[in-house]
């Protein structure tokens, strides 16, 4: 079993930054990739960034590309969202989870473990 806590949401204004984090605890899950996914208000949760278990790989959504960094310190068992030049359309509940074995990381359906979410607000 493997915890997700994230933190660091709350209001921002547009081009602005936010920091997310994620802490892990249970299960080790230094050897599991995580991804962040967000859902907004009447929509369906999509991805947004992902990482390898060692770090050396990530991913992005085209819709963060460029402005989103995503990283990971197992030593701290967290995980990182690095959101620079925010739009209101990133305004959403940020989640974080745990990527199951050999299961997409880049899917909703390839997370076995879950946060409970983070507010984002970006405003106009």
């Amino acid at each position: 079993q493997v915890q997700l806590v994230e933190s660091g949401g709350g209001l921002v204004q547009a081009g602005g930054s936010l920091r997310l984090s994620c802490a892990a605890s249970g299960r080790s899950y230094i050897h599991y990739g995580m991804g962040w996914f967000r859902q907004a208000p009447g929509k369906e949760r999509e991805f947004v960034a992902a990482i390898s278990w060692s770090g050396d790989n990530t991913y992005y959504a085209d819709s963060v590309k460029g402005r989103f960094t995503i990283s990971r310190d197992n030593a701290k068992n967290t995980v990182y969202l690095q959101m620079s030049s925010l739009k209101h359309e990133d305004t959403a509940v940020y989640y974080c989870a745990v990527q199951g074995a050999g299961t997409p990381i880049t899917s909703i359906y390839g997370m076995d473990y879950w946060g409970k979410g983070t507010l984002v607000t970006v405003s106009t």
